[in-house]
């Protein structure tokens, strides 16, 4: 997707309320079952309330995508052959937002190979390094991740495996994971975050460990993709095809 930016025109308000129906129901469909529009629809709900012949363009897009693919569904076959049942995956996309120069990060879980939860969004604040953002991402995923697993205790759910974060960012994870780093920023909030992350990880609520990102799910989740790049992503999910269900 083009990189968009803000209307310097006024829209009208029947304008701006189609565009906000249809931006909603892309991210209802982001939401519950497609993290493949995740960060499409994320980034078109910045305009909601000053649409352009643009934005509306792009939304029209998204939801043509939506239909032309309708039958991409998340699958839980029991057939998993993966070494660990949950598995958090985090990325960042630094400085990617030409206006603010906020970064763009996101998180992925899967659970026996298929994916439960996912966002995309921009941070609340802008860094000065991608490992700056890349932390403050993992932070975040962390802090959901910890959550998921005291979720899966309530539901009577005992993985009996070790919490590992994947992460495609070398720098972040030696911050995270060696005794004499830290981080040198004059942020003092991603300082916070990376003192936790580390306090974390020194309990063993979770392993941090490296993925390339070529091999990274929520890459897709914080950058537009080119075509083959997408495609792999789709399969990075694990949303596959099902044949259509007729009616009578």
């Amino acid at each position: 997707m083009q990189q968009l930016v803000p209307n310097d025109e006024i829209a009208d308000q029947a304008f701006k309320h189609l565009y906000q129906r249809k931006v909603g129901s892309a991210l209802y469909a982001a939401i519950i079952s497609r993290p493949d529009i995740a960060r499409t629809s994320a980034w078109l709900s910045n305009f909601l309330t000053n649409p352009s012949p643009d934005h509306m363009a792009a939304v029209n897009r998204c939801i043509q995508y939506l239909y032309g693919s309708r039958y991409l569904a998340i699958l839980f076959d029991g057939k998993n052959t993966e070494d660990k049942a949950f598995k958090v995956y985090t990325d960042a996309s630094f400085a990617d937002d030409q206006q603010d120069r906020r970064s763009t990060q996101g998180y992925l879980f899967t659970l026996f190979g298929g994916p439960i939860a996912w966002k995309s969004g921009k941070q609340s604040t802008v860094t000065t390094s991608s490992t700056e953002a890349e932390l403050l991402a993992l932070s975040t995923a962390a802090k959901e991740a910890i959550a998921a697993i005291r979720l899966f205790r309530d539901a009577r759910l005992e993985l009996n495996e070790d919490l590992t974060i994947w992460c495609d960012n070398k720098q972040t994870i030696r911050l995270v994971s060696e005794d004499m780093m830290r981080i040198q920023t004059a942020l003092r909030h991603v300082d916070i975050h990376n003192c936790w992350v580390r306090q974390e990880a020194k309990k063993g609520q979770f392993e941090v460990k490296y993925l390339s990102t070529t091999q990274m799910p929520a890459d897709g989740l914080t950058k537009s993709l080119d075509r083959g790049k997408f495609l792999q992503f789709i399969g990075q999910l694990g949303l596959t095809p099902i044949p259509e269900i007729e009616t009578t």
